[in-house]
């Protein structure tokens, strides 16, 4: 047995023999197999302990899964092992051989150092070290390395690699001193010198630096040639030698991250070297790399958009400018660039206007942070001048309120003198007048007094206030001044038609006169005079006086020559020349089919057939007007004039046909009232009071009895009113409609009350009165009922109110105005109820009219333009928007402006589309609207042109300026989006929201 043991174990010394040698020549999978075997069959301990050493061995060197297990389970076997240190040695060197640091780590952690020899100390003290070093775990890199940077095998990569922690560590001074120390070894220069470039740099060393980088760059890679041209640029720069830093900065090929295929430059190079070319003069250079610093919030931003600001002015490009100052002078890194920004951007403000806040503003804020400048005067100076240049009335006036100096009183009279020329051509005539009297009452300019006191009369005119205007305009007239103001060129045509409105007919004659001998180049005034004129001679029963002006008005063959003809005929009628007055008046029927006079002319044709005993003719025409003009207020004028023919001529059931027709259709008419009279004649002559009485009880605006005392309350009333007792008239007024609501007088009583209310601005007062009117039967006073009332509702935009009023009006008006009103109001209303087709017929009505101003015809382009937009027709929308160019004035002008950069902006031509919104933000700054919406235009256009600084600087401002416009912030944040999202693929420094 003994002999048999001992061949045995022979035999398992021999292969364990043969299996360590297969071991030692690294054929792991044979050796673990052979360990395996001899184990199996081993009795003793020892050598059953050093084969499931090697076992797990060749298992770590295999990567076999269960490697680590089988380390663990040989350690926990046989703790006494003599190998149980060695074994934890060499799978830690194992994975530090094949560069597995962290797997080395953990086993180099269970290693007793103290069990080990001084060598294998040395080795155990790098490895485990530099595998700390590798995994990032400087603490303890610098722990292990630090033991064996003296020692003879491991010392000088052991400093290598501190130096290189005391550099990733920002630990310059350290990372020098250790570099110095390996410097000499040739393994180490070639990593050396980028390190030791870029440390004298961090160093201030800036020289130096130069000298190492330039001498690596011949022998490295494309990568780290970036580097050391960021590090020589950078070098230059600091040294300011900012020529020799330009080639080299932008040699730089930027950072690349982990998901970048191309390195990315980040604000701070951008600045570096645009500044070097600012340096150089290289204005559009510089501009080209600061306009690339996006969104940037630091110094080295505030730095930049400064010097962009300058460099723009030094190209004269005052709109990037005043974007880059305005960008500086909101950063507080370095507060004298900011007072320096501040001042450009307030200078640039005033010259060229400005889009975000009006230039006064921006003037007034520069000297309230910095009342002790040294350019306060000149500030001052230019602040004064803005409140008139900057067209923004409104905040200029709020700005004005309370400043006490002379010079700001003198711009107080002008601001406020041309708000009220806003409010006076927006048809605000009350308000127009306040600000008026405010301009008046600091009296410092004679001109501006002189042409407030004009302006404030027209006011009081369009209020119907006619003493007050006549009053106005005669003092305007003595100001010695008045002579050099534009208002005065028709200071007599004003006069006299105030005169004519107060029926001083005799005034108002001489006026017309004076201004016709001295205004022979305005036609369409001159046409106007002549019929005014004549009028006035017409109602002074100058008859023969007022046959010449409207003969005159005839021959300039302007507008409304079919006026000027009926009244003409008219005329001749009164001048005792009945058979002349008849052919005029079949002429003017037969010449002008489309007149709205028209109807006008067949009732007096008919009267005039009356009077010269041709009754049959008489009544051919009334029934012809009645038929042709059934909506036409003669109609019932017409059928009272054919009962009274049928009366007279003793044909009393026709005439009683005709009165009756007339008291039904039309009650409470004063031609119902006739009617009443005359049918009441008729049934006493008959003897058929019975008839008559048991009719008139159908009629409830008939009260027989109270007729005296229903005469006496309105005429009581009306006596108020002649004697312009406003607030006396409108006391009576309503007390006879109390008394009386159907009274004889009700129709003229609504009517007088409504335009006394009208007078007082008291709209809301007005409305049923002029409501009863409309809805009466047609009158004299309708006309100006329907368009008082759809004027009401266009101001509260109850369009689907207005409409069905403007339309009657359109059909039932005797005045040429006012159809335009009704047609002008009707393409607005349509399009604010989105009927564009009704829309474009109205606007294409109204432009086809002769007497329309340039702010009617310049709505009805706006109309068009408008709505050709909403349909995308916008080739037909630019032509209408050049036209309401020429023509617009106030927030339509504004509309139009923004149109042409729009449209320009669409044909590419972004620099000529920038100009139309500069020219936007000077002369309409008080329209915030499409100041906000040019700004995004303007955006759109600079990153068109490459300049990603102004698009988004102005993109960030609107969104921040504009909040109450929705559409267009929600249309700049898209934009801002969409640039930063295209910008950042090459700036580091951007920051996308997610």
């Amino acid at each position: 047995m003994i002999a048999q043991q001992s061949a045995t174990y022979t035999s398992n010394l021999v292969d364990y023999q043969r299996a360590l040698s297969l071991y030692n020549n690294q054929q792991y999978l044979a050796a673990q197999s052979l360990f395996s075997s001899v184990k199996k069959t081993a009795k003793e301990e020892i050598l059953q302990s050093d084969c499931t050493y090697y076992i797990a061995n060749c298992a770590v060197r295999l990567n076999q899964q269960n490697a680590d297990q089988l380390v663990e389970n040989f350690v926990k076997e046989y703790p006494t092992s003599t190998k149980r240190n060695t074994a934890f040695v060499d799978v830690g060197d194992y994975y530090f051989e094949n560069s597995k640091y962290a797997y080395a780590r953990k086993w180099y952690d269970k290693v007793d150092e103290n069990a080990l020899g001084k060598n294998e100390k040395q080795k155990f003290y790098f490895n485990n070290g530099y595998s700390a070093f590798s995994s990032k775990q400087y603490n303890d890199a610098k722990k292990y390395l630090s033991k064996v940077e003296n020692s003879q095998e491991f010392g000088s990569q052991a400093t290598y690699y501190l130096g290189f922690m005391a550099y990733e560590g920002d630990d310059y001074n350290a990372a020098n001193e250790y570099f110095e120390q390996v410097s000499d070894q040739e393994r180490y220069k070639e990593k050396l010198s980028y390190y030791q470039a870029d440390l004298n740099f961090k160093l201030g060393n800036f020289e130096k630096a130069i000298e190492l980088a330039k001498a690596r760059l011949g022998t490295s890679d494309d990568e780290e040639i970036s580097e050391l041209s960021k590090i020589i640029g950078e070098s230059y720069f600091n040294l300011e030698k900012y020529a020799e830093s330009i080639p080299y900065l932008k040699a730089y090929k930027g950072k690349r991250g982990k998901r970048d295929t191309t390195g990315k430059w980040n604000n701070t190079d951008y600045y570096q070297l645009g500044y070097a070319y600012y340096k150089q003069k290289d204005y559009e250079n510089a501009i080209s790399e600061f306009n690339k610093i996006v969104s940037g919030n630091n110094s080295v931003a505030q730095n930049a958009y400064y010097h962009l600001g300058e460099s723009y002015i030094n190209l004269d490009k005052k709109q990037e400018a005043l974007n880059a100052f305005r960008n500086a002078s909101q950063m507080d890194f370095d507060l004298k660039i900011q007072e320096d920004a501040w001042l450009n951007y307030a200078k640039i403000s005033y010259e060229i206007g400005n889009p975000y806040q009006s230039a006064p503003q921006v003037l007034a804020g520069y000297l309230q942070k910095y009342p002790n400048t040294s350019y306060k005067e000149e500030i001052e100076t230019l602040l004064i001048d803005s409140y008139i240049t900057s067209k923004n009335y409104k905040e200029a006036l709020k700005l004005l309120e309370g400043k006490k100096s002379f010079e700001n009183k003198v711009a107080y009279q002008k601001v406020a003198f041309y708000r009220g020329l806003e409010l006076y051509n927006e048809s605000q005539y009350l308000e127009a007048k306040n600000l008026f009297d405010a301009s008046l009452k600091e009296p410092r300019d004679p001109n501006y007094t002189a042409r407030a006191t004009f302006w404030k009369a027209e006011a009081d005119y369009n209020l119907t206030n006619y003493d007050d205007a006549l009053i106005g305009f005669k003092q305007f007239q003595q100001m010695p001044e008045a002579s050099s103001t534009p208002e005065n060129e028709n200071i007599n045509y004003n006069l006299a038609y105030t005169y004519f409105k107060l029926k001083n007919y005799g005034q108002a004659t001489q006026f017309f006169n004076q201004f016709i001998s001295n205004k022979r180049n305005d036609k369409v005034r001159l046409n106007d005079a002549y019929l005014r004129l004549g009028d006035g001679h017409f109602v002074s029963s100058e008859y023969q006086s007022a046959i010449s002006a409207y003969e005159n008005a005839i021959k300039l063959n302007e507008i409304e020559s079919d006026y000027a003809f009926f009244q003409k005929a008219i005329s001749v009628g009164y001048t005792g020349q009945s058979s002349k007055k008849i052919k005029e008046l079949e002429k003017f029927i037969s010449d002008y089919p489309n007149s709205k006079l028209r109807d006008d002319a067949m009732y007096e044709l008919g009267n005039s057939y009356v009077k010269a005993n041709e009754t049959e003719k008489a009544m051919g025409v009334y029934n012809r007007l009645n038929s042709e003009y059934s909506m036409s207020s003669f109609v019932p004028k017409a059928l009272l004039r054919q009962g009274l023919v049928y009366y007279n001529s003793g044909e009393n059931e026709s005439a009683l046909t005709k009165f009756k027709k007339v008291a039904s259709e039309y009650p409470g008419s004063p031609e119902a009232v006739q009617a009443v009279s005359t049918a009441k004649l008729i049934y006493i002559d008959l003897g058929r009071v019975d008839d008559y009485a048991r009719w008139v009880k159908t009629l409830d605006y008939v009260e027989v009895t109270d007729a005296d005392l229903d005469n006496a309350t309105y005429e009581a009333a009306e006596k108020q009113y002649l004697d312009n007792a406003t607030d006396k008239a409108i006391k009576q007024f309503n007390g006879y409609l109390s008394q009386f609501p159907n009274g004889l007088h009700a129709l003229q009583s609504h009517f007088y009350l409504a335009q006394l209310y009208y007078k007082k601005d008291l709209l809301e007062n007005a409305v049923p009165h002029y409501k009863y009117i409309t809805e009466a039967s047609q009158s004299e006073f309708t006309e100006e009922a329907l368009t008082r009332l759809s004027q009401f509702y266009l101001e509260k935009k109850s369009w689907k109110q207005a409409i069905p009023l403007l339309l009657r009006l359109e059909t039932e008006a005797n005045f040429p105005q006012n159809v335009v009103f009704a047609q002008s109001n009707l393409m607005k209303a349509y399009y604010q109820l989105e009927n564009y087709n009704d829309a474009f017929t109205y606007a294409d009505k109204v432009l086809a009219s002769t007497k329309i101003d340039n702010k009617i015809k310049s709505d009805a382009h706006v109309i068009i333009a408008r709505t050709a937009i909403k349909t995308g027709d916008e080739t037909k929308a630019k032509i209408a928007y050049t036209q309401v160019e020429k023509v617009a004035t106030g927030e339509t002008a504004a509309e139009a402006l923004y149109y042409n950069a729009y449209f320009k902006n669409k044909e590419g031509k972004h620099e000529a589309s920038n100009q139309s919104v500069q020219k936007l933000a000077k002369d309409f700054s008080g329209y915030k609207y499409y100041s906000a919406k040019g700004l995004v235009l303007m955006a759109k256009n600079y990153y068109a042109l490459n300049d990603a600084f102004q698009a988004t600087y102005i993109l960030e401002s609107v969104i921040q300026n504009f909040p109450e416009f929705n559409d267009v912030v929600t249309e700049a944040r898209e934009e801002l989006r969409k640039i930063k999202a295209e910008e950042a693929k090459t700036n580091s420094s951007i920051q996308l929201e997610d």
